[in-house]
């Protein structure tokens, strides 16, 4: 005899999102398409553009960015710092959106990161070399009430180190 299987019984338990971690529930009041297009809008404000008051609508004031370097203040103006020294050291630089997915409060992006180093950086003291180079990345983003909260970066700092010192 078949048992007929209620949708409720067929699909496996899912966790909330609380069992997970620690974070804030997802917001209804954005929607993961927003959320997708707010990153975008950010990457072309922050390294295209460079335009101040936009990012600075964009990050939260309470924004963290947790591969900062040490002694960089939490917030908009931190990223705003962060990024001058950035755009110094890599003065051309661009990016490419390779791959978004969203869910939740979370966007994801692969991206490829192309550009000539003018100048050292912090975390990588290397005096300008005017190399090119070009790596990926993977960048996680939290969006909380239409604004940035929080971005954690994983790139091929090895790859890129090989690069500006002429060791591939």
């Amino acid at each position: 005899m078949l048992h007929s299987v209620t949708q409720q019984e067929a699909l496996p338990r899912v966790r909330s999102r609380t069992e997970w971690s620690d974070y804030p529930v997802y917001s209804a009041k954005m929607t993961i398409e927003e959320n997708k297009r707010l990153v975008l809008e950010h990457y072309e404000a922050f390294v295209e553009r460079r335009d101040a008051d936009v990012v600075r609508r964009q990050l939260a004031p309470d924004f963290r960015d947790h591969e900062m370097p040490p002694g960089i203040p939490p917030g908009p103006e931190g990223a705003l710092q962060y990024g001058a020294m950035l755009h110094e050291a890599f003065p051309d630089l661009k990016v490419k959106i390779e791959d978004i997915l969203a869910e939740g409060d979370r966007v994801a992006v692969r991206a490829r990161w192309t550009g000539t180093h003018r100048g050292s950086f912090p975390g990588m003291p290397i005096p300008g070399t005017n190399r090119q180079f070009s790596f990926r990345g993977m960048v996680f983003w939290r969006i909380r009430d239409g604004k940035i909260v929080e971005r954690w970066a994983t790139i091929d700092r090895l790859g890129l180190q090989q690069q500006l010192l002429g060791k591939t």
